[in-house]
């Protein structure tokens, strides 16, 4: 990354910044539901980002069968420590048979 994307997207990080100091009474009663769900959908990005690419490339592979099995654990309500349990046992099942 340069020096001129980083000194951009901080101005825009700044703006953002005062325009939320600005118009913030008007804007947050809209804005409200949304900002609840944005931590879920920025990690969910993440995990998916983190399980389908491999240096800028798509990757079908064992991690994409884990994170799978993850979701599907926890569209079953287990536990927390089932649901890595379950990701981490495929993962790895996976990748010892193939």
């Amino acid at each position: 990354m340069t020096w001129g994307a980083v000194i951009a997207l901080s101005a825009g990080s700044y703006a953002f910044k005062f325009l939320g100091l600005i118009a913030g009474k008007r804007f947050s009663k809209h804005l409200a539901p949304a900002t609840l769900l944005l931590p879920a959908a920025l990690f969910s990005a993440l995990v998916v980002i983190m399980s389908i690419s491999d240096d800028g490339s798509l990757v079908i592979d064992a991690r994409l069968v884990g994170v799978g099995m993850g979701a599907l654990a926890v569209w079953k309500k287990m536990s927390f420590t089932l649901v890595v349990l379950t990701a981490m046992l495929s993962t790895a099942a996976i990748r010892l048979f193939l």
